[in-house]
């Protein structure tokens, strides 16, 4: 069982939510499954659209606006079928994201999009890269214990959206 303690901690802090609770989630997702890019998207699968809301790497893949989705195998299996989608090498990559170039360039030639789940629809995903190779068997399991802090952060998320309106 993963030690969410300093998780919950950030997400009791008052002030400057939902980013605290994201900034955990990457600390708990570097101990638990290991990343060097870390991004945090939401998903609107009637609309087809995602959104940036988190990002380790702002200069590079900064928090934007909305992008319709990749229809691709990735989005058969994150969006669809609700299962983590895994790439180990950069061809593989190079297969769904037209930005295999630009991943490659930070170091990265694998990744793990782990699907956050609420009411039969996927409400988002973590996105973690590394290495080539990097996502074992093992760390992908170790990557199923993301989803609950996971569905925190959209649901923080969520809540901002609504108070700014």
């Amino acid at each position: 069982m993963p030690d969410y303690q300093k998780f919950v901690a950030a997400v009791a802090e008052a002030g400057s939510q939902p980013e605290k609770a994201f900034a955990a989630l990457e600390v708990l997702t570097k101990e638990l499954v290991g990343v060097k890019l870390f991004t945090i998207m939401t998903s609107d699968t009637r609309g087809k659209l995602s959104e940036r809301i988190y990002s380790n790497m702002p200069d590079v893949y900064p928090v934007s606006g909305t992008k319709p989705y990749n229809e691709t195998h990735w989005s058969e299996i994150t969006l669809n079928q609700k299962k983590t989608f895994v790439a180990n090498t950069i061809e593989d990559i190079a297969n769904v994201f037209d930005d295999h170039a630009l991943i490659k360039s930070l170091g990265c030639e694998s990744v793990i999009n782990v699907p956050i789940v609420v009411g039969g629809d996927v409400i988002g995903t973590l996105n973690c890269l590394h290495d080539k190779d990097f996502y074992t068997k093992d760390r992908i399991e170790a990557a199923e214990a993301l989803k609950l802090p996971g569905l925190v952060c959209m649901l923080l998320h969520a809540q901002q959206k609504k108070e700014a309106k």
